[in-house]
């Protein structure tokens, strides 16, 4: 049973490093974890100016279609201005709509990878593929189990909490 709550968010926007990939088996297992590298490497939360929180947020935006689709990553964090976009890195907009919020509570990366895995089986999810992200917050390295907040942009209006 996979469960979820239905929030409407406003159009939001972030700054960050992007990269090209795809949830096939050459393609994310070593692309995605290479982009995190590169970003705390590059130490890339640190040269982001004018962040709207602490949280690193990691896109996933720009699909060729559905999730088997090509999509880019973009890990940055959340703006409350877009005039000064370092170099090397995007800016992209999140539309404002409706969002289901996943939680991937446990080990990580394992719960988020398994929460990952409900969200493409749920068949009943009206997904629209305008941008997907994660909230790495402190409730990732804060508490006990570690959390991490999964939000899929969908077609549904907002309502409460949904269980399937």
């Amino acid at each position: 049973m996979t469960q979820y709550t239905m929030i409407e968010k406003p159009t939001l926007f972030i700054i960050g490093i992007e990269c090209r990939t795809a949830n096939t088996p050459e393609a994310a297992p070593h692309d995605i974890p290479k982009h995190w590298g590169k970003f705390y490497s590059e130490q890339i939360f640190e040269k982001i100016l004018h962040k709207a929180s602490e949280d690193v947020i990691a896109l996933y935006c720009d699909y060729e279609g559905d999730y088997t689709k090509p999509y880019s990553l973009v890990i940055g964090c959340l703006v409350h201005s877009t005039e000064t976009i370092p170099e090397g890195m995007v800016m992209k907009k999140i539309p404002s709509g409706s969002y289901a919020i996943f939680k991937a509570v446990g080990e990580h990366p394992k719960a988020l990878v398994e929460t990952w895995g409900k969200i493409w089986q749920d068949v009943n999810l009206e997904r629209t593929y305008s941008g997907d992200y994660e909230v790495y917050s402190r409730k990732l390295f804060g508490q006990s189990p570690p959390e991490v907040d999964v939000y899929i942009a969908t077609e549904k209006s907002p309502v409460r909490n949904f269980s399937r």
